[in-house]
């Protein structure tokens, strides 16, 4: 029973994922998503676009690592992609919330989702190239389908993007070249900022 007491807890917990906001609009720009509406969106792509990765990857895997991803969020906050002061604090900040709730868990799985979020953050495995091209294209992906209501929202330049991008192609060339026609045709349109 204690075993299922710590399980309950953490799910109880991360269910405040839902509370933390994200700066990228919904597709239908009515509302900005939460993280665990951006999570679930990952997964989603993820069981859906493995075959453009460029490496043969654990699908189940990657799709655990992309739904666990931000649960530290709940403690260290959503740092926006362009906000220099916040990412400076940012590994910090998650580390800290990473050690804590992680640690709801049995030892065991504790030790495997710390485990699942230390190589995402690492971005060296199949996997984790591929999850991190996933976290970098979606918001892209929404950005359009928005309008570029956030990148207009925060006066976000093609320069600043393509920084962001600079390790996006290692986890799929082909989803990273198609986010760059979406790219272009925002630059075009004004919204973003050459």
């Amino acid at each position: 029973m204690e075993r299922l007491r710590q399980q309950m807890e953490f799910i109880l917990e991360v269910d405040k994922l839902k509370n933390i906001t994200r700066q990228t609009w919904l597709s239908s720009g009515e509302r900005k998503e939460n993280d665990s509406e951006h999570s679930w969106h990952l997964a989603l792509m993820c069981a859906l676009l493995a075959e453009y990765a460029n490496e043969q990857i654990d699908v189940l895997r990657t799709m655990t690592m992309v739904l666990i991803h931000d649960i530290v969020e709940i403690d260290a906050g959503d740092t926006y992609a362009y906000d220099a002061a916040g990412n400076a604090t940012k590994r910090e900040r998650e580390v800290q919330a990473a050690n804590r709730l992680f640690h709801l868990l049995p030892p065991d799985q504790a030790e495997y989702m710390r485990g699942l979020w230390d190589e995402f953050e690492a971005g060296e495995t199949a996997e984790a190239k591929f999850a991190l091209s996933l976290d970098k294209i979606q918001p892209i992906l929404l950005n359009d389908a928005s309008g570029g209501k956030s990148w207009r929202e925060h006066q976000v330049k093609v320069s600043q993007i393509m920084e962001r991008n600079m390790r996006t192609p290692e986890g799929s060339k082909e989803l990273w070249g198609y986010a760059g026609k979406l790219i272009e045709k925002n630059v075009k349109n004004g919204n973003i900022e050459c």
